[in-house]
């Protein structure tokens, strides 16, 4: 079982990936902005971070950019799920300390699929 924070401000979306998680045996924190999952990840350790993009206060590219100058939280991993897809945003994005990158829309399934190998240390 991994401890996972997923912050998404869409209401409907974030209940969803954390029931498929919860089904999995995961552990789930959520936050539906950047500046709680920032106060979260500040409090907790997590074996994974999954973070939309477009958030209020501050967006998950700013969420990954604090996060990756917290010298005890260098090591968590961190998903980026975004509907901004186009190459130039992905770059962005792992430029920016994201270990992956998922474009929305995407199914639960696979959603769990890459999850799961992320957890298990093989390529996602």
């Amino acid at each position: 079982m991994a401890k996972i924070l997923l912050a998404e401000d869409e209401e409907v979306l974030r209940m969803l990936v954390v029931d498929t998680l919860e089904d999995e045996g995961h552990d789930i924190d959520e936050a539906c902005d950047g500046e709680e999952a920032l106060e979260m990840i500040k409090q907790n350790d997590y074996d994974l971070i999954l973070l939309d993009y477009m958030m209020p206060i501050y967006t998950g590219l700013e969420v990954i950019q604090q996060v990756r100058n917290m010298p005890d939280k260098k090591h968590v991993k961190i998903m980026m799920l975004s509907a901004k897809s186009q190459q130039a945003d992905q770059q962005r994005v792992l430029d920016a300390g994201a270990d992956y990158f998922m474009a929305k829309p995407y199914s639960p399934l696979e959603l769990v699929q890459r999850i799961e190998a992320i957890l298990h240390g093989e390529d996602a």
